[in-house]
């Protein structure tokens, strides 16, 4: 049933078509494990009838003009394409005057050119999961008979080419490449990749009685850390170092997320990246059942807001317990954070990256603040810059190609998370 809401801003679901199903088996995905949370894997697919009453009370719940889809996994792909064209005329039936974009995240290995004419025709963004060069790719992103997948994905990004598609990268940057910022950096102006997103692994471990190992949220101490999760100290020297090479040849012509979200609240615009935004709470996310839970990293019991059968979107989005989700990003600073220069660029990160203690024992600090704040402190003098050259409206060209490409994706794709 369509919803109608006063709220005036936008309501972002993730959606899972396929649940946590994936053809890969990548040795960090935080992802996999979220089959346990329903049992049977080969059933987790969303029904016809289901996605019908997701698109219609989606759409219906929206006030702004502009509203975005976004299909996530797991991997989205294993869904036939029929059920990809099933959702557009859905969109067109419910879409009341409204425009309609859709964004899309894969691991590229099933790309092929009748995907990429879907996507092109329809006017799709995809997201695609890439680790640089092979010998960084195959580390960790392999298949379920630990095959390396490097080839496939480069098979795809062709294809993507090949039909125009509009496509961002989404590199994750972990304990070994963390090592080889300049390497990996050139790698994508090599494929002449154009919008990249560099996403810090961290996770954490704790061992079950059936031996699965879980990622989790709480407390928790850097023992729990599994051995692929980037450092403080590389992600901070990894972003200054590609950092130093994008300003020196690529403002505006190349489009790095973080660095584009530095700059948007460096000069008060909304970063379009959730874990550098002021709160939390704006991008829930839907499992094949139904399920919505208050973020795609939070996919656990505790944080389930109910079920899109049982509960409308607007109620689940909007009320109390999403309201203090989103609002528990700020209120559980420690105080040093609140105290750093750099909060407003920082805001504390993504909330389940927060498990250590500060200098005065408060619970609650970022794993990777020294290597934020690093990176700040480090292109400081570049943002001030480019801010204070905006504001006397005598900015280079570059950057105002820049700020206007912030602008425009942050209209068009929303609080970006993994895409």
């Amino acid at each position: 049933m369509a919803t109608c809401t006063p709220f005036a801003r936008p309501l972002y679901v993730m959606l899972k078509p396929t649940g946590a199903r994936c053809n890969l088996a990548c040795t960090y995905c935080y992802y996999n494990e979220k089959t346990f949370l329903y049992g049977d894997e080969a059933g987790q697919q969303l029904s016809d009838e289901l996605l019908e009453h997701f698109v219609s009370e989606y759409i219906g719940s929206q006030t702004m003009r502009e509203i975005l889809f976004t299909w996530h996994g797991g991997e989205p792909l294993l869904r036939p394409l029929s059920f990809y064209r099933k959702a557009v005329d859905l969109q067109r039936k419910y879409a009341r005057g409204r425009w309609i974009d859709n964004c899309i995240q894969t691991n590229g290995t099933l790309l092929n050119e009748e995907w990429c004419r879907f996507f092109k025709e329809n006017g799709w963004l995809v997201g695609l999961s890439i680790d640089g060069p092979r010998i960084f790719h195959d580390a960790y992103r392999r298949d379920k008979k630990n095959s390396p997948t490097y080839e496939r994905v480069m098979r795809g990004i062709d294809y993507l080419n090949r039909y125009d598609v509009e496509w961002n990268a989404m590199a994750v940057v972990n304990r070994y490449n963390a090592d080889y910022p300049r390497e990996f950096y050139d790698f994508f102006r090599q494929i002449d990749c154009r919008y990249i997103q560099f996403t810090p692994v961290v996770e954490r471990f704790k061992h079950s009685p059936d031996g699965r190992w879980l990622a989790h949220v709480g407390e928790g101490t850097p023992d729990d850390l599994a051995p692929f999760s980037v450092t403080p100290r590389q992600w901070g020297d990894f972003l200054c170092a590609v950092f130093d090479e994008w300003v020196a040849t690529d403002v505006g012509s190349r489009y790095v997320q973080i660095f584009d979200a530095t700059l948007a609240n460096w000069v008060g615009e909304m970063p379009g990246v959730c874990t550098l935004s002021p709160s939390c709470g704006h991008a829930a996310v839907m499992e094949w059942n139904g399920d919505v839970y208050a973020c795609d990293h939070f996919v656990f019991p505790a944080y389930k807001l109910g079920n899109i059968r049982t509960n409308t979107l607007v109620e689940m989005l909007y009320g109390e317990r999403q309201q203090q989700f989103g609002r528990s990003k700020v209120a559980t600073l420690p105080s040093s954070c609140r105290a750093c220069k750099y909060l407003f660029a920082c805001h504390g990160e993504c909330p389940k990256n927060r498990f250590l203690s500060s200098p005065s024992g408060e619970s609650g600090l970022n794993y990777l603040c020294s290597g934020y704040y690093r990176y700040f402190d480090h292109v400081a003098p570049y943002m001030d810059y480019m801010r204070d050259e905006l504001r006397a409206g005598r900015a280079p060209a570059g950057v105002m190609q820049v700020v206007g490409e912030i602008r425009r994706r942050s209209a068009t794709v929303g609080e970006n998370k993994d895409i």
